[in-house]
């Protein structure tokens, strides 16, 4: 295997963190009467998609770091755009600290993520960060629809 670093665990961390943060401020764009209700061609609502990342991101991080495989479940009883923000907010920290309990050596390691998907470990972290920007695309295209003007997708 080759063990030649293409970015370091701290400059992946810092770019998640910068999807996180674009997320969120796609979120802050969002109007509260179309946050839990607005929906395009059968997807579901924006708000549904923030609480299916919050209950991937900091519970598989959990499961990682404790060895646990249990499922999930997206049934997360946030009601308001302001307990969602808050949510998000405790979440970004739990993730920092959550990640920093990976040791190295264990990123190749197999794990069965909710008891489902059994990659290595580096590939589930890759996954929470592909969710997390094609959940974010879809809130783009909410915005668009609704006439506002979603945040530069650069602009992490």
């Amino acid at each position: 295997m080759n063990t030649t670093l293409l970015i370091s665990r701290d400059e992946f961390l810092a770019h998640w963190q910068g999807h996180r943060t674009l997320t969120r401020h796609t979120l802050e764009r969002f109007p509260e009467q179309d946050l839990f209700t607005y929906s395009i061609g059968g997807m579901r609502p924006f708000a549904d998609l923030i609480k299916e990342i919050l209950s991937i991101a900091v519970p598989g991080l959990e499961g990682i770091v404790h060895h646990k495989t249990e499922g999930y479940s997206h049934d997360l009883n946030l009601n308001s755009k302001a307990e969602l923000l808050a949510e998000w907010d405790k979440q970004t920290e739990q993730v920092n600290e959550l990640f920093k309990q990976i040791p190295d050596e264990r990123f190749h390691e197999d794990f069965n993520l909710f008891g489902e998907y059994n990659f290595p470990i580096y590939q589930n972290l890759l996954y929470f960060v592909d969710n997390e920007i094609h959940h974010r695309a879809q809130g783009y295209v909410y915005l668009r629809s609704l006439g506002i003007e979603p945040p530069f997708f650069w602009d992490r």
